[in-house]
Formats: C-alpha cells, sequence, structure tokens
C-alpha cells in the first residue's frame, strides 16, 4: 500500500506480530475482556482470570497470521454477544445487490462500535468480506484501543485539527484512501451518515461527508459519475432498545441547559463496552439500492441517502410504547403491533426510566417514538 496513507490505514497483516504481543500484555484490555466473558462470575476471580486470559490469547497468537485470522478469534465474542444481547438479528436487502464490486455502505449512526459491527455481521453471514471501518481519531486517546481498532480494518478520520489548510489536506488524504480502497484494494467500506451518533433519534446526512468523498474527483469527470463510481449503499440499523439511551439523553439534556458538555476522555470507551453488553432487543440491518441518479451537489447525495435510510428504517413496538408514554395514553390504534407488544415494551421501557428525573425521561422516550412522529 502506499506508504503516503500510513497516518490512517488500518494495520496490514506485516503489523501483526508486534500489534498483538502489544495488546496481549495490556492489562487495561485483559481487565474488559475478562469483564465481557465472565461477567457473572465473581470479582475476586478476575486476577486469575486475566492470567489465564493472557495465556490463551499468547498460545492463540502463533495461530494468527493475517489480519483475517484475527478476526476469526473475535467471530465467536460477536456471535456470543449477538446471542445473549438481542431477542433476534435480522438483515434484508442483502441478497439483492451486486457485490461483484465493492461498496461504500453508508449507514444511520446509533452506536459506535455495533453499527459497522452488524453490517460486518451482515456480510459475513452471505459469504462476503468484511468491510474497512471509518472511525474518528477521539476513539485512539488510549494506545490499546487504537491498536484494536486498527487490526479490525479500522481506518482513522482525523477531525482534531485546528488550522483550515490542516482539515483540507486530512480531508484530501482521506477522500484518496477512500477511493483507493475501493478501486485499487477492492475492499468494502463502512461510513456513519454524519459525525456523531444520532442522540436524538433523528437520522440525517450531513451533505459535508458527500463533499469529503467528491475532494478526489478529477476535474474533467462531472460530479454524478465520480459519486456513481463510489457504489455508494446506504444502510438502515434499527435497534428495538439502545443500552446509551440514558446516557444520551444526559448529554442532550446537559447541553440544553448548560449551552456544552465536556466528554470525560474514557466515556467514548464506556459507550462502546455499554453498547456491545446492554440490550437491544431486535436488531434489523437493512441494506439499500447503490446511487445511481443524477447528482448536481452533495446536497442532493444525502437527500437520496436520507430517503433511503428513513423508508428501510424498521419499527419496533418501543416506538409506539414511547409515544403513548409521552402522551399519556393506554392505547392507540396501530396496524403493526398489538396492544400486548406494546404494553411489554412499555414495561421495559418503564423499568429502564423509574429513577429519571422527568426531563431525562421525556428526552429518552421522544428519542424512540421518532420513526412515528416524522411520518405524522
Amino acid at each position: 500500500m502506499n506508504a503516503k496513507f500510513d497516518s490512517i490505514r488500518p494495520f496490514n497483516d506485516c503489523d501483526l506480530p508486534q500489534v498483538l504481543g502489544r495488546l496481549i500484555q495490556n492489562r487495561q484490555l485483559m481487565d474488559s475482556l475478562v469483564a465481557f466473558r465472565f461477567s457473572t462470575w465473581p470479582r475476586f476471580c478476575y486476577p486469575f482470570l486475566r492470567g489465564v486470559t493472557r495465556l490463551y490469547l499468547s498460545r492463540q497468537r502463533g495461530r494468527i497470521k493475517s489480519l483475517r485470522d484475527f478476526q476469526v478469534l473475535v467471530e465467536p465474542y460477536m456471535e456470543r454477544m449477538i446471542e445473549q444481547t438481542t431477542d433476534s438479528f435480522t438483515v434484508s436487502g442483502l441478497d439483492k445487490l451486486d457485490l461483484s464490486q465493492p461498496c461504500m455502505f453508508v449507514s444511520n449512526h446509533r452506536d459506535i462500535a455495533l453499527d459497522p459491527a452488524f453490517v460486518n455481521w451482515s456480510l459475513h453471514l452471505s459469504g462476503q468480506d468484511t468491510v474497512r471501518i471509518a472511525v474518528g481519531d477521539n476513539l485512539l486517546k488510549q494506545d490499546w484501543v487504537a491498536d484494536l481498532i486498527r487490526l479490525n480494518k479500522c481506518f482513522i478520520v482525523h477531525r482534531s485539527a485546528k488550522d483550515r489548510r490542516e482539515k483540507l489536506a486530512d480531508a484530501k488524504l482521506l477522500s484518496e484512501y477512500i477511493f483507493h480502497t475501493l478501486k485499487n484494494d477492492a475492499q468494502h467500506i463502512w461510513i456513519a451518515q454524519r459525525e456523531g451518533r444520532a442522540k436524538d433519534g433523528i437520522d440525517a446526512t450531513n451533505p459535508a461527508i458527500v463533499s469529503m468523498l467528491s475532494l478526489n474527483k478529477p476535474k474533467e469527470q462531472p460530479f454524478s459519475d465520480y459519486i456513481r463510481s463510489l457504489r455508494i449503499v446506504p444502510v438502515s440499523i434499527s435497534y428495538e432498545f439502545d443500552p446509551c439511551d440514558l446516557s444520551k439523553a444526559k448529554e442532550l439534556y446537559t447541553t440544553e441547559v448548560e449551552g456544552s458538555y465536556d466528554k470525560a476522555d474514557s466515556e467514548d470507551i464506556r459507550s462502546i463496552v455499554d453498547g456491545m453488553v446492554g440490550y437491544k432487543g431486535r436488531v434489523h440491518v437493512s441494506f439499500g439500492q447503490i446511487l445511481d441518479s443524477e447528482f448536481e451537489n452533495a446536497k442532493g447525495v444525502a437527500e437520496q441517502i436520507d430517503g433511503q435510510i428513513k423508508h428501510n428504517y424498521r419499527r419496533f413496538p418501543s416506538a409506539d410504547a414511547a409515544l403513548q408514554m409521552l402522551e399519556g395514553k393506554e392505547s392507540v390504534k396501530d396496524d403493526l403491533f398489538s396492544q400486548q407488544q406494546i404494553d411489554a415494551a412499555k414495561t421495559h421501557l418503564a423499568s429502564r426510566l423509574c429513577d429519571e428525573s422527568p426531563e431525562i425521561k421525556k428526552k429518552v422516550l421522544s428519542m424512540y417514538a421518532v420513526p412515528i412522529m416524522i411520518a405524522k
């Protein structure tokens, strides 16, 4: 691979020995793995389990010769997470896509790690190779997290530059790398439709993302032709319940009341862990159609992405339950779900929100009710 991309690219097979050695010796990573794998065990067992985990991974290290081998090692953890924290995982639309050439999957953004992980799992179940994942450099504050992310085929989106020229240079390099990945490396890509999660439940594509993608366009090539060459596929990821709903609501409320929200250095990592281990109910991933229209500008592309994401979003009883709780109604006529299904979702939400303030409750319920409120 071109050395110019070294600062943002994922690790490759040659990087494996050194990176794996660092990870196995990292105390924080071992503690995180033990907490996830042995969550029901008493905490006084953790030092022993940490040693056992390190020994196990040290023995597995010799079997890991490629990034694909590493992902195979992680696969059982993903499968266990889906089995333990979801009621079902379903996929639609993927069988209708021509995947003989790489695609750029642009999805709504609800969870830092799970959104691309569920897209990856969908592709894996269909016998496809996994995606390269765009992640912000805000997740790289801890070395072990940065190593783990880049081992999992993630490339870096630099957001910390202050100087305008530096920001433009970073964006141009990213745009060129994405095109190189699709056309030269023949790898699928996942990127979120916006920077930061949709904490209010409203999915909207930022046209600036599309503008960044087009920075690599040759001057003589029409904008529409370049966009079509990227083979953009909108993806809707729907969670029945969001394990991070309370933290999102509290961030929104604090921002409204105080004018800003100061995020702790470890907060993004906490959100990743909460998303992984938290109950999600049903999860559905819906793949749309490759964008193949005449586009005049980035705004037009963003509108088409939004249209497909909204159309393909899977509504769950949690949305109806939240709306009933917001409006103080016992029931409303609904053709999708029975009142029994809605009441079950109400029970879960009520239990989750029982100790929260009225303001936080309203934020959380509004987040869930968005699919119905927008439709109205």
